[in-house]
């Protein structure tokens, strides 16, 4: 468990910017639940994703989507684990294979999504704070999950039902190499 709760260069929660969004959502909560459902919520829907307002803005760590008010799937995710690691609440990083098209016909792109452990029920979670718009609509659930995508396997599309520690190092490399979200795209299974 160790490993889900530990600060890395891409879930950067000991930045400045990053507590001081923890303390704010921390006096808002509750309990450890209503935190946990406050950041997803904060993440999902005042963190636009960064395609959908069609920004070229590129942020690599989870401090960095903070500070840009935008992010892509991947650092969104890692934006929600540094606020759950930061409250000492176990969460990880999840992945599926989707479609870049209606269908199979431009490739395939990594779509990230959070586990989180929730103490009280014993068990982990994934919650997808992609960020809802008309055709998406996440949800954040303890007993059925409502992530952002339907698995389409006539695709090729997959659902991994991973649970990793930190961002994948072949997507940190993608985002560090790319100077727009337009030089971002991945063709690879995990």
């Amino acid at each position: 468990m160790k490993e889900y709760l530990i600060e890395t260069p891409s879930i950067d929660f000991e930045n400045p910017h990053i507590k001081k969004k923890v303390r704010e959502l921390k006096n808002e909560s509750k309990d450890t639940l209503d935190y946990i459902e406050r950041s997803y919520n904060y993440v999902r829907d005042e963190i636009p994703h960064s395609w959908d307002i069609k920004s070229e803005i590129v942020s690599r760590t989870a401090s960095d989507v903070l500070r840009n008010g935008t992010g892509i799937c991947w650092t969104k995710s890692c934006l929600l684990a540094a606020l759950l690691r930061a409250n000492s609440i176990a969460s990880g990083i999840s992945y599926q294979l989707l479609t870049v098209a209606d269908d199979d016909s431009d490739g395939h792109i990594i779509h990230a999504l959070n586990t989180v452990y929730i103490e009280e029920l014993y068990k982990w979670i994934r919650i997808d704070a992609r960020g809802n718009k008309d055709d998406i609509n996440a949800c954040f659930s303890l007993d059925e999950e409502q992530l952002a995508y339907s698995i389409r396997s006539e695709y090729g599309e997959i659902d991994y039902h991973d649970n990793h520690a930190d961002l994948d190092e072949r997507l940190v490399k993608i985002l560090k190499d790319s100077k727009t979200i337009y030089d971002i795209s991945t063709d690879f299974e995990f």
